[in-house]
């Protein structure tokens, strides 16, 4: 992230749209790296109101606004941004496609669209798709990604996609919290539910998922 952080060059005058903001860390490093004005847009949430607490002692008055409503219903004005961001949260708009299309309506000719997204490393088996709840449909390929937005117009300009390492790190962070919690609240009565459920996606994962899903970030230029 530090990485695009720097490829983006933003400057002072740059708006900054993120839709699915979450803990609004990455706004929170562009205003300070480059003196933005930022928007970040999410439902209600612990991680939203972190994302006030980080920004009111991070930053300026001023500079980021953080607007809590249901993200596919946030519009804003065409072609009022320089950068517009989503990442791991392309569901509000129905997948890859979807996002880049309905960002890059929002960003200004010569601005940035940034995106997250997973994508198939390999044809998924049915027996993983059906273990996840999920269709073929609802990823593209690393190419198809990257062809998704020259198809809209939109230039790219950078892919990086995650190792199996730092895969690794995500799932097994999740995995660790997740039992070191159970461990030290024995007395949750919602701990038996979520360590079934994470326990089960850890052997999916394992079996399935760490040969077959990839997650990579996207950079396009309108």
């Amino acid at each position: 992230m530090e990485e695009f952080i720097t490829l983006l060059q933003l400057t002072p005058e740059a708006r900054v749209l993120d839709i699915g903001a979450g803990k609004a860390e990455l706004l929170i490093r562009l205003v300070e790296r480059y003196q933005v004005t930022a928007l970040g847009v999410d439902f209600s949430s612990p991680s939203l109101q972190e994302a006030h607490e980080q920004a009111a002692a991070r930053l300026p008055q001023g500079m980021l606004e953080l607007q809590e409503c249901d993200a596919s219903l946030f519009r804003a004005a065409p072609e009022t941004f320089d950068l517009a961001i989503c990442l791991g949260a392309s569901e509000i708009y129905g997948g890859f496609k979807g996002t880049l299309e309905r960002l890059s309506q929002y960003v200004r000719p010569g601005g940035q669209v940034f995106v997250g997204d997973g994508y198939w490393k390999q044809e998924p088996a049915p027996e993983y798709l059906a273990a996840i709840g999920a269709s073929r449909e609802e990823l593209l390929t690393h190419a198809e990604n990257v062809t998704a937005g020259v198809t809209l117009g939109l230039i790219p300009l950078y892919t990086l996609v995650c190792s199996d390492d730092e895969w690794d790190r995500y799932e097994w962070s999740h995995l660790l919290t997740m039992e070191r919690y159970a461990r030290q609240h024995p007395d949750d009565p919602d701990v038996p539910a979520l360590l079934a459920r994470r326990r089960a996606w850890r052997d999916i994962s394992l079996r399935w998922g760490r040969d077959t899903l990839g997650f990579g970030l996207y950079l396009f230029q309108k």
